[in-house]
């Protein structure tokens, strides 16, 4: 046979939560296993853990900004987005590529940076609620994605890769600002056409009572606008809003689940953890929901 094989695998994304509870070696092991059943995986981390380890470590004090619609981020100062860079490109990545690399599986360590992948823009002031009163932070260097070029990690996939990407992004004027890393998996299901989104993080999905983790919601529906809805308090709120993105982008499936347990991906493509839907009209993106590896 001449010319190209095309081999129809799903993309499946999947994030990576920073939490330390979060088993990352028992999620590359899962990672390994649907790869080598033929499916094509890219892997987002976040390293919330990591950064406060290190942040501890060089006298960096750290804070959390929380919005009006309780939507809580990291503030990012300086000195702040130096840890965040080092805890993520120098200490977690390499170890999920090297875990990876253990399981027999090839993957390649990416931030926003490289290749201009991730763009954003720096957001000029930040809305914070501060003792009951709304002001505005206007030295934050965090950003909003506004693009992403997939050339390279489309590139990676069809060479038999996993790419393994976190923050920061390149903003408008080319300076690196902290993006969240829950939205950046959106955001790359979205450009990459993945089917799947997948967002593991310390709890067994999105809770009823933040308190209880028996009370985990197997369906969560959320508004196509606004607050992400009442069961959105603290890193869930921007994961629901991720969730949110991927969805009304045209990604068909988005789950948040447990990323403590063993074969944490398997098990959420089974229908484990919270499955998110959006409230309000079909998506209109309409695209197909395979991608095409050449090989």
């Amino acid at each position: 046979m001449t010319g190209d094989t095309v081999i129809t695998r799903p993309l499946t994304v999947v994030k990576c939560g920073g939490n330390p509870a979060v088993d990352a070696a028992g999620i590359c092991a899962d990672v390994a296993g649907l790869v080598r059943a033929g499916e094509s995986v890219l892997l987002v981390h976040g390293g919330s853990g990591e950064i406060a380890r290190l942040a501890g470590r060089l006298g960096v004090p750290q804070r959390t900004l929380v919005a009006p619609d309780r939507v809580s981020t990291r503030y990012t100062d300086p000195a702040t987005l130096e840890v965040v860079v080092l805890a993520l490109a120098g200490g977690v990545k390499p170890r999920i590529v090297a875990e990876l690399s253990r399981h027999g599986v090839p993957s390649v360590g990416l931030t926003g940076l490289d290749g201009g992948m991730l763009r954003a823009r720096r957001k000029s002031a930040v809305r914070s609620v501060v003792d009951g009163r709304t002001t505005l932070v206007r030295d934050n260097l965090s950003g909003r994605l506004s693009e992403v070029r997939p050339e390279l990690p489309e590139t990676l996939l069809r060479s038999g890769f996993v790419p393994v990407v976190s923050p920061p992004a390149l903003d408008e004027h080319g300076h690196p600002v902290n993006v969240d890393a829950d939205r950046v998996a959106a955001a790359l299901a979205v450009a990459l056409g993945a089917g799947r989104l997948v967002l593991l993080t310390g709890a067994p999905g999105v809770l009823a009572d933040p308190g209880d983790d028996t009370s985990t919601l197997s369906r969560c529906e959320v508004p196509a606008t606004g607050a992400p809805g009442r069961y959105a308090g603290g890193g869930m709120a921007l994961k629901l809003v991720a969730a949110r993105e991927a969805l009304t982008g045209g990604v068909e499936s988005v789950r948040i689940a447990d990323g403590r347990v063993a074969d944490p991906v398997s098990r959420a493509l089974a229908g484990s953890g919270t499955e998110v839907t959006v409230r309000g009209p079909e998506p209109a993106a309409t695209r197909p929901r395979e991608r095409e590896i050449r090989t």
